[in-house]
């Protein structure tokens, strides 16, 4: 309802067949099928949308069950709304973060590509170019799930500060500017965390896959700074194994030579330097203080530093942005050739200032076209999509898509992505994941929101250690010794 009638909430309760702005959605079951429909009036038209399902499928589990009657309630809305209204969503019916999944599953189920994307163009009325980016995704994440080894974690550190806060931000970060005292403090805190939870990995016999160091703005941080920080995962964990050590530089004007020779003695293997946009009026607009020609020093440092992939986040529909401009910053980018480039929807998020501000943004059409024009310009230059998500509130109901080279994969991306094994993460405002991808379960837990509340409560990173510790125990005890070790040598 959100995606077809932007703007609209739903109100529940009993209403009339001839109620004007109302849907009466029922839910049948009979001997053969179960059935879905809704009765839509909206603006004085009406219309009748149906789905059915086979009523033997209700004998799964009540989960299965569950998911099968929301389905095809779904389905009839979806119908009913876009015979009102006229229009077909790029992504159709689905509404979920990783539409990708349904795909992988399809194939993993025995399906075809050529029948998943029949499925998805027909039973879901996902468009052509959507159901692909799918299938590339769905062929990244099995791929990546493959190669990954039973006793293998990935590892998550966070650093929650930025030298502004930008416009369309609501991630928990702090502005450099107003907390520049709190970073060494933060800084004890992480690594007291880091000593305590890396002694557990190392109990458990887990091998660190792909460390990930985000935020915020990691590279905030002072040269000094990252070189403590980074001695200290090294004691504490085996790196040794790494596939992958990523840092976001996302603020070019936080990059210079010395920053990026200590990432490189400590083994970084990818670095993201984010512009968002290329245009100078654009970057004004949503509160970065640095121009498009500090992105271009900040690549050629980035190159020169040795570090061997590189990726580039830039967002269709920032605010004062038109679709020749988001053409412009892609040419730029594509000019500079990083092996990766990361391709985000504007999502308008409820604290952040665009909606607080009422800041001008691109309507949905202009957003569709500056997505279109990424598409085919990616596609072109020899970039192939590996990982896709999507978020609520986003301008036109698109999706956020990483780009790569062949063997530019950002890794971390699609473990996260897909939920292919567990992520432990260290820091204020993390959020463990814990997998166990046979059965697809996942269980969380969270640090501290804040930086200061983090540092605050020690005795909650304890607890924490416990319910990890747990968790991983008992999945490695279910797989049992001759899987685990079945699992290591195909990996070795």
């Amino acid at each position: 309802m959100m995606v077809l009638f932007p703007g609209e909430k739903p109100q529940y309760g009993i209403c009339g067949r001839n109620e004007d702005n109302c849907a009466v959605v029922r839910l049948s079951v009979g001997d053969t099928w179960v059935t879905a429909t809704t009765r839509l009036n909206r603006d004085g038209k009406r219309a009748l949308g149906a789905s059915r399902a086979k009523t033997a499928q209700l004998d799964a589990d009540a989960f299965s069950r569950d998911r099968l009657c929301q389905r095809i309630v779904k389905l009839s809305f979806f119908k009913a709304a876009v015979a009102i209204t006229g229009e077909n969503p790029p992504w159709g019916a689905m509404t979920g973060i990783r539409p990708a999944r349904l795909v992988t599953q399809m194939l993993e189920a025995g399906k075809t590509e050529a029948e998943a994307m029949k499925a998805m163009r027909e039973e879901f009325f996902v468009s052509k170019e959507r159901a692909q980016l799918c299938l590339s995704t769905a062929r990244a994440s099995m791929k990546a799930e493959k190669e990954l080894r039973r006793d293998e974690i990935s590892l998550y550190v966070g650093i929650p500060f930025c030298p502004t806060r930008c416009s369309y931000c609501s991630f928990v970060s702090a502005s450099v500017q107003k907390t520049f005292a709190m970073i060494d403090p933060y800084l004890d805190a992480l690594c007291e965390e880091v000593a305590l939870m890396g002694p557990s990995v190392e109990k458990l016999g887990l091998r660190i896959k792909s460390l990930y160091m985000g935020g915020g703005t990691p590279t905030t941080l002072s040269a000094e700074q990252m070189d403590r920080l980074m001695c200290a995962l090294e004691q504490a964990f085996d790196l040794r194994h790494l596939a992958e050590y990523t840092v976001e530089g996302g603020r070019p004007d936080t990059l210079n030579a010395e920053k990026l020779r200590v990432l490189k003695e400590h083994g970084v293997s990818r670095i993201s330097i984010n512009p968002q946009t290329m245009e100078d009026h654009v970057l004004q607009a949503i509160g970065r203080r640095h121009s498009a020609a500090d992105v271009l020093r900040a690549m050629e440092l980035a190159k020169q530093s040795g570090i061997p992939h590189i990726n580039m986040d830039l967002i269709a529909g920032l605010p004062e942005d038109t679709p020749a401009g988001f053409r412009r910053t892609l040419d730029t980018c594509l000019a500079l050739a990083p092996d990766n480039i990361t391709v985000h929807t504007l999502a308008l998020k409820k604290g952040s200032r665009i909606m607080l501000d009422g800041l001008k943004i691109p309507d949905a059409a202009d957003v569709g076209e500056m997505l279109d024009y990424a598409n085919a310009q990616l596609s072109a230059a020899g970039y192939v999509p590996y990982y896709l998500y999507r978020q609520k509130y986003m301008s036109g109901n698109f999706e956020n898509v990483g780009w790569s080279k062949p063997g530019g994969e950002g890794l971390y991306n699609i473990y996260i992505m897909e939920e292919l094994h567990t992520i432990l993460s260290l820091g204020a405002g993390g959020s463990t994941k814990m997998v166990d991808p046979r059965v697809g379960r996942i269980e969380r837990y969270y640090n501290c929101k804040f930086a200061k509340e983090y540092m605050e409560h020690p005795e909650k990173i304890q607890g924490d250690r416990e319910k990890f510790e747990e968790f991983e125990q008992a999945l490695l005890e279910s797989y049992g010794k001759s899987e685990v070790s079945e699992g290591r040598s195909e990996a070795e």
